[in-house]
């Protein structure tokens, strides 16, 4: 399983690549290997805000429904539209193409929580 070095990670399985006072979120290669082939992603709607750890959309794969949990608090700016179509993304890529979604940091102390590589690492025996 990759962990990149230079990624945030959540408990739920959630990676978070920040850029200024803004913070691209995905899910791990931990989680779409455990959900097996992703078939759909229902994503945030732009504009909403969230709190850390709430729900803010789902993953569907052959095996199971997943949610997806914000690992920050802010507000959806952006959505991996191309996600729609091509769910499979996520699996073929899960820190690149396959993210979910971009939102505007508003809680620097939720990002600061969050996990480094080797801390996820350990969660997930890798």
């Amino acid at each position: 399983m990759q962990i990149p070095l230079e990624l945030k990670f959540s408990k739920d399985h959630e990676w978070a690549e920040r850029a200024a006072d803004h913070i691209r979120i995905g899910i791990t290669d931990y989680a779409q290997d455990a959900l097996g082939d992703v078939v759909f992603v229902d994503l945030p709607t732009v504009g909403t805000s969230v709190s850390a750890g709430a729900t803010i959309g789902e993953v569907e794969s052959t095996k199971s429904v997943s949610e997806i949990y914000a690992p920050v608090a802010g507000t959806v700016i952006e959505v991996n539209a191309a996600l729609s179509s091509s769910p499979e993304l996520v699996n073929e890529d899960p820190y690149g193409a396959g993210w979910i979604c971009v939102i505007q940091l508003d809680d620097e102390g939720t990002y600061d929580v969050l996990l480094d590589a080797a801390a996820y690492g350990d969660l997930t025996n890798q």
